[in-house]
């Protein structure tokens, strides 16, 4: 059997909307009446942040002035992860019918995911996407964890789904970010990194993958060409 744990935000939903959305309340909310600023357009506002420009300078870059770009910091981190925002999410290109298509190979799918329960399951209800992921094999944060940082965050999600479920010789993991590849590392797990999320390539080079492709759909076909 083989086994596939697969991020949420990044393999199977585009943020970039969302986060775009939440960067331009922010600029707004930081700025004084009549203060010209310069916005970003979005494309350049996500490359800022797939090559983890901090939070501040892209305030600065904007026009901000210091004591106003950290407001903006604190104020995007406030609000990019609630639910009035997550609704600009949308699915990546193909990833629902690659998901679909894992579901007719009968691989064990499971999910990990720094979201919260109710943050996950609202987006699981709005696409559909729950047919996917039975609830035991649904890992993420409780409404009420106390997040430290992702790095170490998801290794213990890993741990937990490492101790949960049946036992699997042939397991994989694919993600976006330095969070997932080290979860992937602490169990000796290969890794595929996809370039449809919230790292470019030189950042996720950066954390030594075992492979970089763009999207679910290759990651699929790599590690089934991979395992014969």
């Amino acid at each position: 059997m083989l086994r596939l744990i697969t991020d949420f935000d990044g393999p199977i939903m585009d943020v970039s909307e969302r986060y775009y959305q939440v960067y331009q309340y922010c600029l707004k909310q930081a700025q004084e009446q009549g203060q010209g600023v310069k916005q970003l357009s979005k494309s350049e506002f996500w490359e800022l942040k797939r090559a983890q420009v901090p939070e501040r300078q892209i305030g600065l870059m904007s026009g901000l002035e210091a004591e106003q770009a950290q407001k903006f910091t604190h104020l995007r981190r406030q609000t990019v992860h609630t639910l009035p925002y997550l609704v600009y999410d949308q699915p990546v290109a193909g990833a629902i019918a690659t998901l679909e298509k894992i579901q007719q190979l009968d691989i064990d799918l499971v999910v990990m995911t720094m979201r919260r329960v109710r943050e996950l399951d609202a987006a699981l209800e709005n696409y559909d996407l729950g047919r996917f992921f039975a609830p035991q094999q649904r890992y993420c944060l409780s409404n009420d964890y106390v997040k430290t940082t992702d790095v170490e965050d998801k290794p213990r999600l890993m741990a937990r789904a490492v101790e949960e479920l049946a036992p699997c010789e042939n397991v994989w993991m694919v993600g976006d970010t330095e969070a997932d590849i080290a979860a992937a590392k602490s169990y000796d797990i290969p890794f595929v990194g996809v370039l449809s999320g919230i790292r470019d390539r030189d950042r996720l080079e950066q954390y030594q993958p075992d492979f970089i492709v763009n999207n679910l759909r290759e990651a699929l076909d790599l590690i089934l060409a991979a395992i014969g």
